[in-house]
């Protein structure tokens, strides 16, 4: 069923103010999807949502002028096939989320870019921040790095008195 002008300006306003929100404090990643089943967009959806990450499918034509008038640095990605946006707080979730389930689909979800820090990035710089791991793990990454030489001083002083 056709969006009346009005129902055009009410979606075209919330996706406006949701890249206008994005480009201040978080991160949004433009999915295309197809070919879902609705076991699948289920599942996809719920991914998202224990990950923080919120999700709104859109209009094609809504999205590129929203992203056109967002004022947000850089090239809009080029938006194939059927449009979603994903957007959380943490900046790396939305990516993250979305990569994931791409591996996981076959490719009947992709990760076609998105806005992070203020600025577009393509298809492949998303795909490069979704692979950093979650904050919990870096931290432990750091700990065992900070960890591992005072560990080895110990095991080496422990051998000493053992002779």
């Amino acid at each position: 069923m056709a969006k009346t002008k009005e129902q055009k300006k009410e979606s075209l306003a919330i996706i406006a103010k949701l890249i206008k929100e994005a480009k201040d404090v978080g991160s949004i990643a433009l999915v295309k999807f197809g070919g879902l089943t609705v076991t699948e967009a289920t599942k996809f959806r719920r991914k998202l949502r224990a990950d923080g990450v919120s999700y709104l499918v859109t209009k094609k034509t809504l999205a590129k002028k929203a992203l056109a008038e967002s004022g947000v640095t850089g090239e809009i990605p080029a938006l194939d096939g059927q449009i979603g946006l994903a957007w959380g707080v943490d900046q790396i979730a939305p990516a993250r989320g979305v990569y994931e389930f791409q591996r996981q689909s076959e490719k009947k979800v992709e990760l076609l870019g998105g806005i992070f820090e203020g600025r577009f990035m393509n298809r492949e710089a998303m795909s490069g921040i979704a692979v950093i791991p979650p904050r919990q793990t870096l931290y432990a990454q750091l700990v065992n790095v900070i960890n591992s030489p005072i560990q080895g001083l110990v095991i080496v002083l422990g051998e000493v008195m053992k002779k």
